[in-house]
């Protein structure tokens, strides 16, 4: 059976219907609805004028609904000459120990951010020419300022950025077809796609960590009646760990991320894309820990041997089908991938579940005669690696 949505599908319209307002439309106001799978995380609703950007995002995060609003205003060029952002609880207030607001204002060679505080007020000024800001995630709306800024020639792929904390960074696009551009310099390089008005109109994350998707619609969104309806997350992806025995000390484990499919594509698809390296889980690496020399591969097949100790799993899918791959580095989180420390890679087989396997899920398994399988279940199918078992030095 299939899990529960987090919003559940078929109370979307009554909710969308129940935030709109009535208001008279700027012909630049959108929204955008950040959809994993078929679970609402995450809406933005901005309204860009030719001196203002003004918007605000409503996220459910694992622990809290919040909320973040920004208010830039805009030169004759184009660029952001001062900000406003204020971080949220759901309703409306500040939360505790947090900073009221963040003032960014931008002259032509520096940039100075003010964080004030209920009973102080922090400035740092840096030196930076005709800097731009860094928002948080799902605060894509801004975007469409990089798009004009390219659209009159200037060289948008690594401008200098300041965002809520820290020292510059940087933002900026990278082409990725006529009208569609990569992002630079925010956590995840998400695809976006504009229009010849420089309107953003879809986010597309199926090709990082981040796999949410989100589609241009309408402004006159009550964000802070939607934030009421929210609930937090949760963990989304639970961590796990699979167990085999094989004799008295033979211990083979594997700890990993169970992320959910939510109705997305898998094998071959958006969550595991074909020839891309996968973290096999979700968030740290995906480990794998054994007290025994084991040998992984069939009869007739490549094998790849590992002695006792710990090592990261990978897979890359291919048109020939999964292959897992066996890293030396460990303790990273798994985006970190070092194909120079790969131990080897070895042909899984890929066949049907005996049924849907909403969430995904290692098992060792112990067989007779020093043998085991390494198996790896989600969605619709099993991708799994014989392996045998020597008894350590």
């Amino acid at each position: 059976m299939r899990t529960r949505s987090l919003i559940p599908l078929q109370a979307a319209p009554v909710l969308v219907a129940a935030c709109l307002v009535t208001t008279s439309l700027d012909a630049q106001q959108a929204s955008l609805s950040y959809m994993l799978g078929k679970d609402t995380v995450a809406v933005e609703q901005f309204t860009r004028t030719a001196t203002s950007l003004v918007g605000e995002m409503v996220q459910r995060t694992g622990a809290a609904v919040v909320r973040f609003q920004y208010d830039v205003r805009l030169g004759a060029d184009g660029r952001p000459v001062a900000a406003t952002m204020r971080r949220l609880a759901a309703d409306g207030t500040v939360p505790p120990n947090a900073p009221t607001e963040t003032r960014i204002a931008v002259s032509r060679d520096s940039v100075v951010r003010t964080v004030v505080w209920n009973d102080s007020t922090q400035r740092r000024a840096f030196a930076a020419r005709g800097a731009m800001i860094n928002f948080p995630t799902f605060v894509y709306g801004p975007t469409e300022l990089l798009a004009g800024l390219r659209r009159r020639g200037v060289v948008v792929d690594s401008l200098v950025a300041v965002g809520l904390a820290g020292s510059p960074g940087f933002t900026g696009l990278s082409p990725d077809g006529a009208l569609s551009a990569r992002l630079r310099g925010g956590a995840y390089a998400m695809l976006l796609t504009f229009d010849a008005a420089d309107r953003l109109l879809s986010v597309d994350g199926s090709g990082t960590t981040n796999k949410v998707l989100a589609s241009r619609g309408a402004g006159g969104l009550d964000l802070a009646a939607l934030a009421r309806t929210m609930t937090p997350t949760g963990v989304l992806s639970q961590r796990d760990v699979a167990r085999g025995a094989f004799g008295a000390g033979g211990i083979v484990l594997v700890d990993y991320g169970r992320p959910h499919v939510r109705e997305r594509s898998v094998w071959g698809g958006t969550l595991v894309p074909t020839d891309s390296v996968w973290r096999a889980g979700a968030n740290d690496a995906t480990h794998l820990f054994t007290t025994r020399t084991l040998t992984f591969g069939g009869a007739g097949d490549a094998t790849v041997t590992v002695e006792p100790g710990m090592y990261t799993l990978w897979v890359m899918h291919t048109a020939g089908g999964p292959r897992l791959i066996i890293n030396r580095q460990t303790g990273q989180w798994g985006t970190v991938y070092d194909a120079s420390r790969d131990v080897g890679r070895v042909a899984m087989q890929l066949s049907p579940a005996p049924s849907w396997v909403e969430e995904l899920t290692f098992t060792v398994r112990s067989l007779a005669g020093n043998r085991g399988t390494l198996e790896l279940a989600w969605g619709p199918s099993v991708a799994s690696v014989p392996f045998t078992v020597t008894a350590g030095r």
